[in-house]
């Protein structure tokens, strides 16, 4: 019996343990075997019987007699992984190699628990959590967060209570809401303000049939209301045991309802009224001070029209006959500058063609009204500048006649100065240029743009090309070129129409002249800079080169009396005429005369000493520009070697001494002298590119002839481009400057009127610029 006792007294809610094989059981749980459900129950310690306490064995393994323990119980850290005394013990191995320390728990920083989970049993047969709380003192201990149980038990009878009935018969008490008028006002300002058709549809009258009874509401927002008036669902029948109810009036509380609401939007509508009434308010009192400001404006600006009016008024009466202290064009002025200064707004936005028609027009006609332009060139410059400055627009105005409508100061002066213009121009004598000229150079930074071409366009041009049809270069004194280039710096290209007539005129005067005549160069040579360079080159080689060449034919070389006259002639035109074409003419008319006479003087037993000195003085007659060109240079080292042939081919005759010696010092000298100049040239021409900032190019050889005209066109600043899509004979087509041209196997070819003619390059250059 106590052996049954004890079972049934035994603890199920002690924690298991794992007992080790040399262990048996106690005689006690022996005979409670039979008993099927407790025989898987740990057995509380505390209420063992010492007699009951089993005996230790000793058994094999890592067991040591020390170790002490309880079955069922809670076991120390001593008697933890006693198991492994059946075993090899590597579990408890690799942990102590990885640091675990016996009695403490695992982790890193041994935070893990000591002792076993202990089991808690519940009180009945409840689920999870039903009875409250199911941790025990060691979770606590372990875990040390507090569970608000009062606080969960509160939740759970509180979602219990919704699966039960209320005790009060199931009909809540009514809620009443309270509102204040600012929450009312606080509503009404979220709220957005209603819109027109909203504001109609708020008040129809609305019929609700759908109760027991019929209402009436007057607007569709009472409808949404209509379920939160207390008490204003279907009434349940009376049972048995229901109390009748001792107020219920619907009828009064719908309307309650009603006022209330009527008064709530009264409320709002009153607070959005006030609102907007302050905000009109402010806007009055910002547009008060706008008026103000303007009123202010246009109390200044009427103050000060009333003073420009009276100025003007002052200056109509001064201009009236018989006035005592009448108006000067210097007074009227000064007293438009101070209309311009004091009054600016004002005088832009008058009509200034109306008032300068009124009182300058007159005092300007009175002013110029004697005037004689050619005498007094400058007369009324600086007052009409003045005026300028006062009437001209600030846009730029055009020729069209609208412009005159609306700037005063043009016709001003289209209409008042260009009249005595037109009079003295048409009294002009064209050779007496000297005077206009002077005239018209004082009044163009004064005189309107558009007016000074037509005085150029339509008075003085006319004028001069009726002169120039009526010149005759053979009977008038007069060189033309003193009355027509004083006109290029204002005429320009004006003048342009004019030179083919000179030329023809000039060139039917040289078909009978001679080259004895000096005269002709004083009067071609001022129009070398005025003619484009291809015409007058055009010009030199119809008219003058042919009479050059007859008279180089007439020249006779002799060495024992020579007549220089005609050589001047033609090297006095040195500066005239092209250098290729005068080299043209030395080659074709000079050289083979003069060769030949070098020869026929060489075969005789010469007197070489006076072959050097012929040679020198010949080439000291030309300049070194003709002497560089390589055609010139091939004539003089073709006569020193016909003189070193004569005289290393003179072989049994008599001989002059010293005479090979001084041909060949001769020679030699020559030689030097020319490279020395060819070195000079490239060092002068490697400086100009230097200092035209190409010093890179300096020294760098054009690759091939294009290159070279390139190079040249940069030197002189003349555009070289190809022309898109041109080509003469499958070669392309250039500008060079205003000059086509094509290059064909290292030749110029420009374009003259019928075909296309080769040139030097230095010719172009010169035509081109």
């Amino acid at each position: 019996q106590d052996s049954l006792s004890f079972c049934s007294s035994r603890d199920y809610s002690a924690p298991v343990s794992f007992v080790s094989a040399g262990l048996r059981k106690a005689a006690a749980e022996e005979l409670s075997d039979e008993d099927s459900d407790d025989d898987e129950k740990p057995v509380k310690q505390e209420e063992i019987p010492k007699e009951f306490v089993p005996k230790k064995l000793k058994t094999g393994g890592n067991f040591k007699p020390s170790q002490k323990g309880f079955v069922g119980g809670s076991k120390s850290f001593v008697d933890f992984g006693s198991w492994e005394r059946h075993t090899k013990g590597i579990g408890q191995k690799l942990l102590q190699k990885m640091g675990y320390v016996p009695g403490r728990g695992l982790g890193k920083n041994a935070q893990g628990i000591i002792n076993p989970i202990e089991a808690k049993q519940r009180k009945g047969k409840g689920a999870v959590g039903a009875y409250g709380s199911e941790r025990t003192t060691q979770s606590l201990q372990d875990f040390p967060v507090v569970d608000s149980e009062e606080e969960t038990e509160e939740e759970f009878q509180k979602e219990l209570s919704q699966w039960r009935k209320d005790p009060n018969g199931g009909k809540k008490k009514p809620k009443y809401s309270y509102k204040t008028v600012e929450e009312l006002k606080a509503k009404g300002r979220i709220s957005k303000q209603l819109a027109a058709p909203q504001k109609e549809l708020s008040q129809v009258k609305v019929i609700d049939m759908t109760g027991r009874e019929q209402k009436v509401y007057y607007s569709y927002s009472q409808i949404s209301h209509k379920h939160n008036i207390p008490d204003d669902s279907p009434q349940q029948p009376l049972g048995k045991d229901s109390k009748p109810q001792g107020f219920a009036l619907p009828e009064l509380e719908h309307n309650l309802q009603l006022l209330i609401d009527i008064t709530e939007q009264e409320i709002i509508q009153s607070d959005r009224q006030l609102q907007y009434e302050r905000d009109m308010v402010v806007n009055l009192s910002h547009e008060i001070q706008k008026m103000a400001e303007v009123l202010s404006h246009e109390e200044k600006a009427i103050s000060n029209l009333s003073k420009v009016l009276d100025m003007v008024e002052e200056c109509e009466r001064r201009m009236q006959p018989g006035c005592e202290n009448p108006l000067t064009l210097d007074e009227c002025a000064k007293i438009f500058e101070t209309l311009q200064d004091k009054y600016y707004e004002e005088y832009r936005m008058s009509d200034r063609v109306d008032l300068a028609v009124a009182i300058v027009y007159p005092l300007m006609k009175e002013y110029f009204k004697n005037w004689d332009p050619l005498k007094d060139c400058t007369y009324g410059t600086e007052i009409i500048a003045k005026w300028k400055s006062l009437l001209e627009n600030d846009q730029l105005l055009s020729h069209s006649g609208q412009d005159l409508s609306t700037d005063a100061f043009h016709r001003l002066m289209w209409e008042i100065w260009m009249p005595y213009v037109r009079n003295i121009v048409a009294r002009w004598q064209p050779r007496n240029c000297g005077s206009m000229v002077d005239f018209l150079d004082s009044w163009v930074n004064v005189v309107p743009v558009w007016i000074l071409d037509n005085i150029l366009d339509q008075l003085i041009f006319p004028k001069l090309q009726k002169e120039v049809e009526s010149w005759n270069p053979l009977t008038d004194t007069v060189p033309i070129h003193s009355w027509i280039h004083p006109w290029l710096p204002l005429m320009q290209a004006r003048l342009e129409p004019l030179y083919s007539p000179i030329r023809n005129k000039l060139a039917n005067a040289l078909q009978k002249w001679h080259p004895s005549d000096s005269s002709a160069k004083l009067i071609l040579q001022p129009w070398k800079d005025v003619f484009t360079p291809g015409s007058w080159e055009a010009f030199m080689v119809k008219n003058i080169v042919p009479k050059l060449g007859m008279c180089l034919n007439e020249l006779i070389i002799n060495p024992h009396q020579q007549h220089m006259d005609a050589f001047y002639w033609v090297i006095d035109w040195e500066g005239m005429i092209s250098v290729s074409s005068l080299v043209g003419l030395l080659e074709k008319h000079f050289f083979p005369k003069w060769l030949q006479v070098l020869c026929s003087w060489l075969s005789n037993s010469p007197n070489y000493e006076e072959i050097t000195k012929w040679y020198l003085g010949w080439k000291s007659m030309f300049s070194d520009q003709v002497l560089a060109h390589p055609s010139i240079k091939d004539k003089f080292n073709e006569a020193l070697d016909i003189m070193n042939r004569a005289v290393s081919s003179s072989v049994g005759g008599y001989m002059q001494p010293g005479a090979r010696e001084n041909i060949a010092y001769l020679t030699h000298t020559e030689r030097r002298k020319d490279f020395q100049y060819e070195a000079m040239q490239e060092r002068r021409e490697a400086e100009n590119m230097a200092q035209r900032g190409i010093g890179a190019a300096a020294g760098s050889v054009p690759m091939n002839f294009k290159d070279l005209i390139q190079t040249k066109a940069e030197e002189h600043n003349i555009v070289f481009m190809p022309v898109i899509g041109k080509r003469h004979e499958g070669k392309q087509l250039y500008t060079f400057g205003r000059i086509v041209i094509y290059i064909d196997r290292g030749v110029v070819f420009v374009q003259g009127e019928k075909t296309w003619v080769p040139t030097s390059l230095q010719s172009l250059i010169d035509m081109a610029k």
